[in-house]
């Protein structure tokens, strides 16, 4: 599979996953793995679902405008970068962000996420 179709099956995957069964997204990280959501870094993967369940809102459904991705290191990491818009129910506006995703290669053939950074992107 090439690396564009990897990287696009995965952010289906997780945005799918955290628009509509948000609690379960901790398998995708590990206890090195580290999130900065808006400034503010949390790591390990407990600690992460944590903060990803404690969002303000419940629902909310993601609108992927662009993926990009680059091989990292030799280990055979791969490096995503998402665009998008975020709609919360009842907010009339959208809500720009982008999202980088570390991805590593796990021994049993899958990937973790090891870091993760999200922004909104304010006009």
């Amino acid at each position: 599979m090439d690396l564009d179709t990897l990287s696009r099956m995965f952010v289906e995957h997780y945005y799918n996953t955290f628009d509509t069964s948000r609690e379960t997204l901790a398998v995708w990280y590990q206890e090195q793995s580290m999130l900065t959501f808006e400034g503010n870094k949390t790591q390990g993967a407990e600690a992460i679902s944590d903060k990803l369940n404690a969002l303000g809102f419940q629902q909310c459904k993601h609108n992927i405008s662009t993926v990009d991705c680059q091989l990292s290191g030799p280990s055979g990491g791969v490096i995503v970068f998402v665009t998008g818009n975020l709609q919360l129910p009842d907010e009339e506006h959208l809500l720009k962000f982008s999202q980088m995703f570390h991805l590593i290669p796990t021994l049993e053939g899958s990937f973790y996420i090891f870091n993760d950074m999200f922004r909104l992107n304010y006009a």
